[in-house]
Protein backbone atom coordinates (compact mmCIF):
# COMPACT_ATOMS: atom_id res chain seq x y z
CA UNK A 1 0.00 0.00 0.00
CA UNK A 2 0.97 3.42 -1.18
CA UNK A 3 0.97 6.39 1.50
CA UNK A 4 1.51 10.09 0.51
CA UNK A 5 0.37 12.38 2.95
CA UNK A 6 -0.39 15.93 2.21
CA UNK A 7 -0.90 18.93 4.29
CA UNK A 8 -4.74 19.46 4.18
CA UNK A 9 -7.64 18.53 2.57
CA UNK A 10 -6.83 20.75 -0.82
CA UNK A 11 -3.34 18.45 -1.11
CA UNK A 12 -5.40 15.62 -0.90
CA UNK A 13 -8.03 16.20 -3.53
CA UNK A 14 -5.82 17.65 -5.88
CA UNK A 15 -3.36 15.00 -5.77
CA UNK A 16 -5.79 12.33 -5.75
CA UNK A 17 -7.51 14.08 -9.15
CA UNK A 18 -4.44 13.78 -10.87
CA UNK A 19 -4.46 10.23 -10.52
CA UNK A 20 -7.69 10.08 -12.03
CA UNK A 21 -7.14 12.24 -14.26
CA UNK A 22 -3.68 10.53 -15.19
CA UNK A 23 -5.88 7.33 -16.11
CA UNK A 24 -8.17 9.03 -17.89
CA UNK A 25 -5.55 10.71 -20.15
CA UNK A 26 -4.36 7.30 -20.96
CA UNK A 27 -6.88 5.19 -21.38
CA UNK A 28 -9.87 7.33 -22.18
CA UNK A 29 -12.31 4.58 -22.31
CA UNK A 30 -11.48 3.71 -18.77
CA UNK A 31 -13.98 2.22 -15.74
CA UNK A 32 -14.02 4.32 -12.99
CA UNK A 33 -15.53 3.37 -9.57
CA UNK A 34 -16.77 5.86 -7.92
CA UNK A 35 -17.71 6.99 -3.96
CA UNK A 36 -20.27 9.19 -2.41
CA UNK A 37 -19.79 11.25 1.03
CA UNK A 38 -17.78 14.30 1.83
CA UNK A 39 -14.38 12.45 1.38
CA UNK A 40 -14.03 12.97 -2.39
CA UNK A 41 -15.66 16.45 -3.31
CA UNK A 42 -13.08 18.00 -3.31
CA UNK A 43 -11.73 15.60 -6.07
CA UNK A 44 -14.20 15.68 -7.98
CA UNK A 45 -14.49 19.42 -7.74
CA UNK A 46 -10.77 19.13 -8.98
CA UNK A 47 -12.07 17.11 -12.17
CA UNK A 48 -14.54 19.45 -13.08
CA UNK A 49 -11.87 22.21 -13.03
CA UNK A 50 -9.77 19.74 -15.41
CA UNK A 51 -12.70 19.14 -17.95
CA UNK A 52 -13.52 22.52 -18.54
CA UNK A 53 -10.01 24.13 -18.13
CA UNK A 54 -7.55 21.62 -19.51
CA UNK A 55 -10.28 19.62 -21.61
CA UNK A 56 -10.15 16.66 -19.56
CA UNK A 57 -12.18 14.17 -22.32
CA UNK A 58 -14.75 11.76 -20.47
CA UNK A 59 -16.66 11.03 -23.33
CA UNK A 60 -15.99 7.78 -23.54
CA UNK A 61 -15.37 6.60 -19.59
CA UNK A 62 -18.02 4.43 -17.68
CA UNK A 63 -18.32 4.54 -13.77
CA UNK A 64 -20.38 2.46 -11.36
CA UNK A 65 -20.81 3.20 -8.00
CA UNK A 66 -20.13 1.71 -4.84
CA UNK A 67 -23.50 1.74 -3.34
CA UNK A 68 -27.29 3.79 -2.26
CA UNK A 69 -29.78 3.46 -0.11
CA UNK A 70 -32.25 1.33 -0.38
CA UNK A 71 -35.94 3.06 -0.87
CA UNK A 72 -34.75 6.63 -2.35
CA UNK A 73 -35.44 7.34 -6.23
CA UNK A 74 -32.59 9.03 -8.21
CA UNK A 75 -34.53 12.57 -7.98
CA UNK A 76 -34.13 11.88 -3.97
CA UNK A 77 -31.74 14.50 -2.72
CA UNK A 78 -30.22 12.24 -0.49
CA UNK A 79 -29.98 9.09 -3.18
CA UNK A 80 -26.14 9.16 -4.09
CA UNK A 81 -27.11 9.12 -7.91
CA UNK A 82 -28.49 12.46 -7.23
CA UNK A 83 -25.49 13.64 -5.40
CA UNK A 84 -23.22 12.15 -8.13
CA UNK A 85 -25.24 13.99 -10.91
CA UNK A 86 -25.14 17.44 -8.88
CA UNK A 87 -21.51 17.31 -7.53
CA UNK A 88 -20.22 15.59 -11.11
CA UNK A 89 -21.79 13.92 -13.93
CA UNK A 90 -23.92 17.31 -14.67
CA UNK A 91 -20.65 19.33 -14.58
CA UNK A 92 -18.13 17.03 -17.25
CA UNK A 93 -19.06 15.61 -20.61
CA UNK A 94 -19.97 12.09 -19.54
CA UNK A 95 -22.56 10.42 -21.17
CA UNK A 96 -25.29 9.23 -18.37
CA UNK A 97 -25.85 6.29 -19.98
CA UNK A 98 -22.18 5.17 -19.41
CA UNK A 99 -22.81 6.14 -15.22
CA UNK A 100 -23.92 3.36 -13.32
CA UNK A 101 -25.29 3.62 -9.74
CA UNK A 102 -27.10 0.92 -7.70
CA UNK A 103 -30.73 1.39 -7.77
CA UNK A 104 -32.14 1.89 -4.39
CA UNK A 105 -35.61 0.67 -5.72
CA UNK A 106 -34.59 -2.43 -7.28
CA UNK A 107 -38.07 -4.84 -7.56
CA UNK A 108 -35.83 -7.81 -6.53
CA UNK A 109 -32.84 -7.14 -3.91
CA UNK A 110 -31.84 -10.25 -3.55
CA UNK A 111 -30.74 -10.80 -7.22
CA UNK A 112 -29.82 -7.08 -7.83
CA UNK A 113 -27.05 -7.80 -6.61
CA UNK A 114 -25.70 -10.28 -9.49
CA UNK A 115 -26.99 -8.17 -11.74
CA UNK A 116 -24.84 -4.57 -10.60
CA UNK A 117 -21.83 -7.33 -10.79
CA UNK A 118 -22.46 -8.99 -14.15
CA UNK A 119 -22.27 -5.22 -15.70
CA UNK A 120 -19.26 -4.29 -14.55
CA UNK A 121 -17.68 -7.63 -15.86
CA UNK A 122 -19.14 -6.65 -19.36
CA UNK A 123 -17.33 -3.40 -18.40
CA UNK A 124 -14.50 -4.97 -18.44
CA UNK A 125 -13.69 -4.57 -14.62
CA UNK A 126 -13.21 -1.81 -12.81
CA UNK A 127 -9.68 0.25 -13.43
CA UNK A 128 -9.36 2.56 -10.42
CA UNK A 129 -11.61 2.38 -7.78
CA UNK A 130 -12.03 5.94 -5.51
CA UNK A 131 -12.87 4.99 -1.95
CA UNK A 132 -13.71 7.13 1.41
CA UNK A 133 -13.87 5.44 4.77
CA UNK A 134 -15.93 5.31 7.49
CA UNK A 135 -15.12 6.30 11.13
CA UNK A 136 -14.78 2.90 11.85
CA UNK A 137 -12.99 1.64 9.10
CA UNK A 138 -15.84 0.64 6.80
CA UNK A 139 -15.56 1.03 2.92
CA UNK A 140 -18.65 1.17 0.58
CA UNK A 141 -21.43 0.20 3.44
CA UNK A 142 -19.33 -2.53 4.06
CA UNK A 143 -19.87 -2.62 8.04
CA UNK A 144 -17.90 -3.73 10.62
CA UNK A 145 -18.02 -7.97 10.42
CA UNK A 146 -18.49 -7.89 6.88
CA UNK A 147 -17.48 -10.61 5.11
CA UNK A 148 -13.73 -10.00 3.14
CA UNK A 149 -15.01 -12.14 0.32
CA UNK A 150 -18.54 -10.60 0.48
CA UNK A 151 -20.31 -9.31 -3.42
CA UNK A 152 -22.70 -6.71 -4.12
CA UNK A 153 -25.67 -7.18 -1.69
CA UNK A 154 -28.18 -5.86 0.59
CA UNK A 155 -26.79 -4.48 3.89
CA UNK A 156 -28.24 -3.03 7.55
CA UNK A 157 -26.46 0.01 8.65
CA UNK A 158 -24.58 -0.20 11.27
CA UNK A 159 -25.65 2.38 14.17
CA UNK A 160 -22.56 4.44 13.60
CA UNK A 161 -23.12 5.03 9.87
CA UNK A 162 -26.27 5.87 10.79
CA UNK A 163 -25.10 8.68 13.08
CA UNK A 164 -22.73 9.96 10.82
CA UNK A 165 -25.22 10.09 8.15
CA UNK A 166 -27.69 12.14 10.09
CA UNK A 167 -26.76 15.53 9.24
CA UNK A 168 -27.58 14.64 5.84
CA UNK A 169 -31.40 13.49 6.82
CA UNK A 170 -31.66 15.91 9.62
CA UNK A 171 -32.08 13.88 11.78
CA UNK A 172 -31.32 9.48 12.70
CA UNK A 173 -34.65 8.81 12.17
CA UNK A 174 -34.70 9.78 8.60
CA UNK A 175 -31.75 7.69 7.75
CA UNK A 176 -32.68 4.98 5.86
CA UNK A 177 -31.43 1.50 7.21
CA UNK A 178 -30.59 -0.68 4.64
CA UNK A 179 -28.54 -0.45 1.48
CA UNK A 180 -27.35 -1.67 -1.72
CA UNK A 181 -23.62 -2.05 -1.49
CA UNK A 182 -20.43 -3.62 -3.28
CA UNK A 183 -19.10 -6.09 -1.05
CA UNK A 184 -15.05 -5.85 0.07
CA UNK A 185 -14.52 -8.91 -2.57
CA UNK A 186 -15.80 -7.23 -5.50
CA UNK A 187 -13.88 -3.74 -4.78
CA UNK A 188 -10.55 -5.75 -4.23
CA UNK A 189 -11.32 -7.27 -8.10
CA UNK A 190 -10.56 -3.84 -8.71
CA UNK A 191 -7.44 -3.25 -11.05
CA UNK A 192 -6.35 -0.21 -8.90
CA UNK A 193 -7.84 1.32 -5.66
CA UNK A 194 -7.52 5.02 -4.17
CA UNK A 195 -8.33 5.62 -0.66
CA UNK A 196 -9.01 9.34 0.26
CA UNK A 197 -9.03 10.79 3.70
CA UNK A 198 -8.78 13.78 5.35
CA UNK A 199 -9.92 15.43 9.42
CA UNK A 200 -9.24 14.18 12.74
CA UNK A 201 -12.22 12.03 12.55
CA UNK A 202 -10.07 9.23 10.19
CA UNK A 203 -7.28 8.91 12.17
CA UNK A 204 -8.24 5.92 13.86
CA UNK A 205 -9.51 4.18 10.86
CA UNK A 206 -6.58 4.91 8.82
CA UNK A 207 -4.20 3.59 11.54
CA UNK A 208 -5.85 0.56 11.49
CA UNK A 209 -6.87 0.39 7.97
CA UNK A 210 -2.77 0.52 6.97
CA UNK A 211 -0.92 -0.58 10.07
CA UNK A 212 -3.36 -2.69 11.84
CA UNK A 213 -3.80 -6.45 11.45
CA UNK A 214 -6.55 -7.35 8.18
CA UNK A 215 -9.96 -8.01 10.14
CA UNK A 216 -13.63 -8.02 9.30
CA UNK A 217 -13.61 -5.78 12.09
CA UNK A 218 -12.46 -2.93 9.84
CA UNK A 219 -13.63 -3.58 6.45
CA UNK A 220 -10.76 -1.15 4.80
CA UNK A 221 -7.82 -3.29 6.34
CA UNK A 222 -8.87 -5.69 3.47
CA UNK A 223 -7.25 -3.06 1.34
CA UNK A 224 -3.65 -4.52 2.60
CA UNK A 225 -4.41 -7.45 0.33
CA UNK A 226 -5.09 -5.46 -2.88
CA UNK A 227 -1.88 -5.85 -5.08
CA UNK A 228 -2.02 -1.75 -5.49
CA UNK A 229 -3.72 0.86 -3.29
CA UNK A 230 -2.66 3.98 -3.18
CA UNK A 231 -4.07 5.58 -0.19
CA UNK A 232 -4.23 9.96 0.15
CA UNK A 233 -4.58 11.33 3.58
CA UNK A 234 -4.04 14.66 5.17
CA UNK A 235 -2.16 15.45 8.38
CA UNK A 236 -4.91 15.45 10.69
CA UNK A 237 -5.63 11.48 8.73
CA UNK A 238 -2.29 10.68 9.42
CA UNK A 239 -1.35 11.56 12.51
CA UNK A 240 -1.71 7.93 14.29
CA UNK A 241 0.42 6.42 11.87
CA UNK A 242 3.55 5.32 13.68
CA UNK A 243 5.22 4.94 10.28
CA UNK A 244 4.42 8.33 8.16
CA UNK A 245 8.00 9.62 8.50
CA UNK A 246 8.85 6.24 6.45
CA UNK A 247 6.14 6.75 4.22
CA UNK A 248 7.56 10.42 3.62
CA UNK A 249 10.82 8.73 2.74
CA UNK A 250 9.54 6.47 0.30
CA UNK A 251 7.65 9.08 -1.56
CA UNK A 252 10.62 11.95 -1.64
CA UNK A 253 12.65 8.80 -2.93
CA UNK A 254 9.70 7.86 -5.91
CA UNK A 255 10.51 11.45 -6.84
CA UNK A 256 14.36 11.05 -7.03
CA UNK A 257 13.67 8.14 -9.09
CA UNK A 258 11.75 9.96 -11.47
CA UNK A 259 13.79 12.73 -12.00
CA UNK A 260 16.42 10.17 -12.41
CA UNK A 261 18.68 11.69 -9.34
CA UNK A 262 20.07 8.35 -8.44
CA UNK A 263 23.35 9.93 -6.74
CA UNK A 264 20.95 11.33 -3.92
CA UNK A 265 19.56 7.78 -3.70
CA UNK A 266 23.02 6.14 -2.99
CA UNK A 267 23.30 4.65 -6.26
CA UNK A 268 26.27 5.21 -8.51
CA UNK A 269 25.87 5.06 -12.38
CA UNK A 270 26.96 2.22 -14.20
CA UNK A 271 28.80 2.81 -17.07
CA UNK A 272 27.57 1.25 -20.17
CA UNK A 273 28.57 -2.47 -21.32
CA UNK A 274 31.24 -2.39 -24.28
Amino acid sequence: MRVIVQPNSEGVSLCAAKVVANLVRDKPTCVLGLATGTSPLGLYQELIRMHHDEGLDFSRVRTFNLDEYVGLGPNDEQSYRYFMQKNLFDHINIDVRNTHVPDGRALNLSTYGEQYEKLINDAGGIDLQILGIGSDGHIAFNEPGSSLGSRTRLKTLASETVRDNARFFGSEDRVPRLSITMGVGSILESRRCLLVAMGPSKARAIRDTIEGPVTAQVTASALQLHRDVLCVVDEEAARLLERRDYYREVERAQTLLQEGRLSELGVSPQPNDQ
